[in-house]
């Protein structure tokens, strides 16, 4: 797990990076403020923000956030702050964050909130270079952008993550995806060949007259 830490008071940053190092968790950098956080966000691969919300300059912890998000929608943030408002707290919960931790930090809180953010995080799973899927909001993401998928291709999505290098028969998917109706060959073909455009016609390969295999192999 790449860990960003941005925080403007030195002191307060230097305790938080030390604590997390002595947890064996990799820091990439700590920085006072949203301009070098962004651009840290831009050229690695960060998993998880710790973000204080009052940075010095013009963008805030929040704003600097909602801008890290939309560059990696995967990136889940931590906030910190020694004085929240109501107004904070609603702009904070826009960005949907782990969780929101007062300052002076607590040592078992910030343990707490590293372990749900490892726990979340693994249900993530890397397909290629491109394409990463969320197991546990069951959301598709190319180059880090959201891809739409119709409710039918989002379960077929998943039952094939489920069965992720196993076969999948035709009788399988189409209980599945249509368990109280009957669902030609034809319908379950159409279904197979609007995914894979959505996958780049990656992963999904037939198995003739046994079904399809999603494999990232």
């Amino acid at each position: 797990m790449n860990i960003l830490v941005v925080e403007d008071e030195a002191i307060v940053a230097f305790e938080i990076e030390s604590f997390l190092k002595a947890q064996g968790l990799n820091v990439v950098a700590t920085v006072p403020n949203a301009k070098e956080a962004i651009e840290i966000v831009k050229k690695s691969k960060i998993d998880l923000i710790l973000m204080d919300i009052y940075l010095s300059g013009s963008i805030d912890g929040i704003d600097c956030a909602k801008i890290a998000k939309e560059i990696n929608p995967q990136i889940e943030i931590i906030f910190l702050s020694a004085n929240s408002t109501q107004l904070n707290i609603d702009r904070a919960i826009n960005i949907e964050p782990l969780t929101y931790l007062s300052k002076p930090f607590n040592r078992n809180e910030v343990y707490a909130a590293i372990n749900l953010a490892k726990r979340k995080l693994s249900s993530i799973i890397k397909l290629d270079d491109e394409f990463y899927y969320n197991r546990q909001n069951k959301l598709l993401y190319k180059n880090s952008k959201l891809i739409s998928l119709s409710k039918q291709e989002s379960k077929l999505l998943a039952l094939f993550i489920n069965n992720l290098n196993s076969p999948v028969s035709n009788y399988t998917i189409e209980n599945e995806i249509w368990p109280d109706k009957e669902a030609n060959s034809n319908t379950i073909r159409t279904l197979i060949k609007r995914l894979r455009a959505k996958l780049n016609h990656k992963f999904i390969k037939t198995l003739t007259s046994q079904g399809y295999i999603f494999s990232t192999n």
